[in-house]
């Protein structure tokens, strides 16, 4: 009868310690990287990345550990609270900076590393002094959020595509004459999620948090969006059933919608570019858009994931040096290009091993956005509560949508939210 194992997260590492103990006594610098990835593809040339990072390394050992996210999210914030776990993981919550390894001291080239990453690496300072120079861990793949168009029916109804400047306003009129020279049914859409709607929040100016944390949402400029986005459900610019038809706070894709060709504009994000080549194929030419401006800015909202060595390894220098490798342009630029990915390293030319020209094109509009996300969309991210306010948002917008709240109601319910979500966020500190 086959004897079934199931590992828990501490149970894989441990094992995989156990393993890289030498015949002769002595123990390499073993260290453990824990990540997780949905595409099977990924995980095997990251096993191969790491394999020729042991060849070229007699002195250090890294075992390779793949699970699943929800291990990750789960498990992993509770072992570094009592100084366990991995050396290294690939992860979403950028909160698990505050367990990272200054890898500045003990990184071969800290300056040209700096320079590769940039503005990426302040997301993981927000737990050091204001000013640090901490080198806490790299930003792996970014997301950005912007508006998908279907370029044919553009094309159809003779309407310019809106150019990089546009305001939300702007790109929303431009897809409902689109909608109606065509008949599609839907001019514009965006996922159910709060963190979709946040980069238009900002681009029109909304101040949502203070530096020192305080959710100081809905302000005007917020409001004025809200007011915005609940006029396009009277039109039918954006229908209210896009947003209405999911409870609560459930998230809902709008990607098959734009996929089949029921809608004109979709607000998502890079994320969808491969999903959405599947789907659509050659049935219609499509592309991304610059993010919406306003008064601050073209906010593309970011997201992504960090790879961090922690600060309870027993070996930062064998850390450090692993972290230097996978870190590299050379490697960056191979997984970007392989997996059609935003890096966070700032790498120019991608070439993208994709037939696509849609996924070429949209790509490029991408990477072009890099730059686009202020201090305060890269401050939401790592914010504590943020997950409530995300929620928060949502929730309200949908109930203003199907009519179970006023606009005002909604401003005054949001503000009450944010109440909430400050009082717990201070019991925290």
């Amino acid at each position: 009868m086959p004897i079934r194992l199931n590992f828990t997260l501490a149970g894989m590492i441990a094992f995989g310690a156990l393993l890289a103990t030498s015949a002769s006594g002595q123990e390499p610098a073993n260290l453990t990287f824990l990540y997780s990835d949905d595409d099977p593809e990924n995980l095997v040339r990251m096993e191969e990345i790491v394999a020729a990072f042991n060849e070229a390394h007699d002195d250090i050992d890294v075992e390779f550990i793949s699970t699943g996210y929800n291990t990750i999210l789960r498990q992993l914030p509770l072992q570094l609270a009592v100084g366990e776990g991995p050396d290294i993981a690939r992860v979403t919550d950028r909160t698990l900076g505050r367990y990272a390894l200054d890898l500045r001291p003990l990184l071969k080239d800290p300056e040209g590393f700096e320079a590769l990453y940039g503005a990426s690496l302040s997301p993981l300072r927000q737990y050091e002094e204001p000013g640090s120079d901490a080198i806490n861990g790299i930003t792996w793949t970014q997301t950005l959020n912007l508006p998908f168009v279907n370029v044919t029916l553009f094309e159809q109804a003779g309407v310019d595509i809106p150019e990089p400047g546009a305001t939300l306003d702007e790109i929303v009129a431009a897809s409902v004459e689109v909608a109606e020279a065509t008949g599609v049914a839907i001019p514009f859409t965006l996922d159910r999620s709060g963190h979709r709607i946040t980069g238009p929040l900002l681009s029109a100016g909304a101040d949502i948090i203070s530096e020192d944390g305080v959710y100081t949402f809905p302000d005007e400029a917020a409001r004025s969006v809200i007011e915005e986005l609940y006029g396009y459900t009277l039109t039918g610019a954006f229908p209210p059933e896009m947003w209405g038809a999911a409870g609560g706070s459930a998230y809902k894709s709008m990607g098959e919608e734009f996929a089949n060709a029921n809608a004109v504009t979709y607000l998502s994000g890079n994320w969808m570019v491969g999903a959405l080549a599947g789907m659509i194929g050659d049935a219609f030419e499509w592309t991304a858009i610059q993010a919406p401006c306003g008064p601050g800015g073209c906010v593309a909202m970011p997201g992504g994931s960090s790879v961090i060595a922690f600060e309870h390894t027993r070996y930062p220098e064998a850390a450090a040096a692993f972290m230097e490798y996978i870190g590299s342009e050379d490697i960056q630029r191979a997984l970007a290009e392989e997996f059609i990915l935003v890096p966070g390293a700032d790498i120019e030319g991608l070439d993208y091993k994709t037939d696509d020209p849609n996924v070429q094109n949209a790509m490029k509009v991408f990477n072009a956005n890099r730059d686009t996300p202020t201090p305060q969309a890269y401050q939401l991210n790592v914010a504590k509560g943020n997950t409530a306010f995300f929620t928060a948002v949502v929730q309200r917008l949908s109930q203003m949508i199907v009519g179970e709240l006023s606009v005002e109601q909604t401003f005054d319910t949001l503000k009450k939210d944010m109440d909430v979500i400050n009082a717990e966020v201070a019991a925290q500190e």
